[in-house]
């Protein structure tokens, strides 16, 4: 099955082309609306050199960032057809080297806040081509509208929204490409920007100097998100697709320019008032509300790929034990797509938070791209030890990640301009991010270092006998026990505590159950193991990363399987319903740690498992997180003892 996914997505099709349109480039797509305006500025007089070198800069950043280091190098670099940070990392983390887990976390928090401000940018940008026509109307309102019904429409999926994706975006796409060669054909001098020169000549010149590349910067902020949705549609059809969507980014762009230039002297504000953007001022008049209605749509579907990705982003982060366990919901049958109703909703009081925060689309500008750009940092960190990894030569390597830490540090030196105008709010959310994720993957790896393991050898003889002993009640026909050891020989001994001490607990048979996550997206396999006949089985299931965890529903197939091959006999061993052919009952047993008083922790420690327990009590439940039915599920509580003391003396008295 997954072979075959990536086979679907890896091959190149008109319809594939049409659907990489409506998935990938919303993102990328929309920045015309704000890119030529930030650089500008409303007050300052337009200036044909200000004009030209900002055209370079964003037709080498487009050409150097996007084109080169995202389209070919990077997509290169795919997990099983999947794409993004986390993909990349469980790529590059075969290499052993445990401190790139930092940049994998901070690129992925960084990414999902940039989540909670690209819906608001984009939907405001468009929507505010309505001040034209009626120049004093509260725009607000009308965004927030757009986003909760943007919002609330997840939960149905988007098979359907995503049929009506494709035609809008290549509208879209057309119409930028027709809008700007209509205004070069008027100056073609504006194809003077195609020489790097004037890039260099406009950060010495322009009023904000270097600061200016945090404006330019805007246009490659759909990169990263290029990369992370590969696995909806494939490298072949981004890359194909990808030279008609640059062509028609390079003339728009382009086509403001030149309208820009026939206007110089001018400002911005005289040219359009307070609510000026020059993408509606280079349209006639009477295409201008046309114009609106696409940029608004557009707007709405960038702001969906961005959504879809974040749930795919939480959804490997988990996978990953980056983040605590929430409820996934699978709307449709469409592979790969899932909904998260809490992350849903989390993002949507983040947009509205910022909309109502910053208010205008120009405002917005200031926190955007911040965030983002050390995203990028942290994939090209990543992308340097998968070259390595793939043994490609140092003298390929070495220049080419220089050359893009030189760039995407100047970035972000100038995207730091924006800090105190917004930029703190993006990385507020990364850091409250990041902090979540290193606590979850701190805690469950201090967690594995006090779990005590025990060889299964020492105890086949009691279970076996344990399984025939009549004095204690039955429990249960099959009790089955998740375990996270992953040796098969071996078991935790808290699982053995719970069966022989806890309270006895006697069964026909009993089972082992370990899952194991892989670092390729799609792949569902189980291997059975015999350790005692007839009384003790382990079942290790090998799952993609972007697989459900459907324990009970996965069990029982292998059950139906071994019945089948003759391996088991699962009839109930109780006499009266051994004689009907009656099915045993089956009952899980999952243990829920508590952290011990008896624990001796460091401060350090007691901040990382204090705040794991509270992230605990808010995240999903272990038998809700394995999909396991409440009613044949026992839970048990465990206590978790870190640093106990060796010796505690106690004194007696007579």
């Amino acid at each position: 099955m997954g072979s075959h996914n990536h086979k679907h997505h890896s091959s190149l099709t008109v319809a594939g082309l049409l659907i990489t349109l409506g998935i990938i480039y919303g993102d990328i797509g929309t920045s015309p609306l704000y890119v030529m305006k930030a650089i500008i500025g409303l007050n300052h007089q337009i200036d044909e050199n200000i004009i030209l070198g900002g055209l370079s800069c964003i037709f080498w950043t487009l050409t150097l960032q996007t084109t080169l280091k995202y389209v070919i190098i990077t997509l290169s670099a795919d997990n099983h057809g999947e794409g993004g940070i986390f993909a990349l990392y469980a790529l590059v983390k075969r290499t052993k080297i445990q401190w790139l887990i930092v940049p994998a976390i901070i690129g992925g928090s960084a990414l999902l806040a940039d989540g909670i401000i690209t819906p608001p940018i984009s939907v405001a940008s468009a929507v505010e081509g309505i001040k034209t026509f009626y120049p004093n109307i509260n725009t607000v309102p009308i965004v927030i509208g757009i986003l909760v019904a943007l919002f609330t429409i997840q939960q149905f999926g988007t098979k359907l929204v995503g049929k009506f994706f494709a035609p809008m975006m290549l509208i879209w796409f057309s119409m930028l490409g027709i809008l700007g060669i209509i205004q070069i054909g008027s100056n073609l001098e504006v194809f003077h920007a195609l020489n790097p020169y004037y890039a260099y000549h406009l950060l010495k010149i322009h009023p904000d100097g270097f600061y200016v590349l945090g404006f330019v910067f805007l246009c490659t902020t759909g990169a990263e998100a290029l990369y992370s949705d590969m696995g909806h549609c494939g490298r072949k059809n981004i890359r194909i697709s990808w030279i008609f969507v640059k062509t028609t980014l390079v003339l728009n762009y382009f086509g403001q320019g030149a309208y820009l230039i026939k206007h110089e002297g001018d400002t911005l504000m005289h040219l359009g008032g307070k609510n000026a953007n020059p993408f509606y001022l280079m349209m006639e008049s009477w295409f201008q509300p046309i114009g609106i209605i696409i940029a608004t749509m557009a707007a709405v579907i960038a702001s969906q790929a961005l959504i879809s990705g974040s749930f795919t982003l939480i959804n490997e982060a988990m996978r990953l034990n980056f983040w605590p366990k929430v409820r996934i919901k699978y709307p449709t049958d469409l592979k790969g797509q899932l909904y998260i109703p809490s992350i849903n909703w989390l993002l949507l009081i983040g947009c509205i938070g910022i909309v109502l925060h910053f208010k205008e689309s120009g405002n917005m500008e200031a926190a955007y791209g911040l965030a983002i750009v050390l995203c990028m940092i942290m994939t090209t960190i990543l992308l340097n030890y998968y070259l390595i990894m793939k043994r490609v030569s140092m003298f390929v390597i070495v220049p080419i990640i220089a050359l893009y830490l030189c760039i995407e540090i100047s970035f972000l030196i100038a995207n730091l301009d924006k800090f105190p105008h917004g930029g703190y709010v993006t990385l507020m959310i990364a850091c409250v991010l990041i902090g979540i994720m290193t606590v979850w993957f701190l805690a469950k790896k201090i967690s594995k270092t006090y779990t005590k393991i025990v060889k299964i050898e020492n105890y086949k003889k009691v279970l076996a006998e344990l399984s025939v002993d009549l004095s204690i009640p039955k429990y249960a026909t099959h009790l089955i026990y998740m375990t996270n050891s992953t040796r098969v020989d071996e078991i935790e001994e808290k699982v053995m505590y719970s069966i022989l001490q806890k309270r006895p607990k006697r069964a026909d048979m009993y089972w082992f159950v370990h899952v194991n996550i892989l670092s390729e997206p799609y792949k569902r396999e189980y291997r059975v193991t015999e350790i005692v006949k007839d009384d003790l089985y382990r079942v290790d299931f090998n799952l993609g990363f972007r697989e459900p965890t459907k324990i009970n529903l996965m069990f029982k197939e292998v059950i139906r399987d071994m019945v089948q091959n003759g391996e088991v006999d699962v009839t109930s061993r109780y006499e009266s319903l051994n004689k009907n052919n009656i099915i045993g009952d089956f009952k899980f047993v999952l243990s829920e740690k508590f952290l011990s008083n008896d624990s001796d922790l460091t401060f350090f420690e007691k901040i990382v498992m204090n705040s794991y327990f509270l992230l605990k009590k808010l995240s999903l439940s272990e038998e809700k997180g394995f999909g396991l039915d409440s009613s044949s599920v026992k839970v048990e509580q465990f206590p978790m003892v870190l640093h106990a003391p060796e010796k505690f003396e106690m004194f007696r008295i007579r």
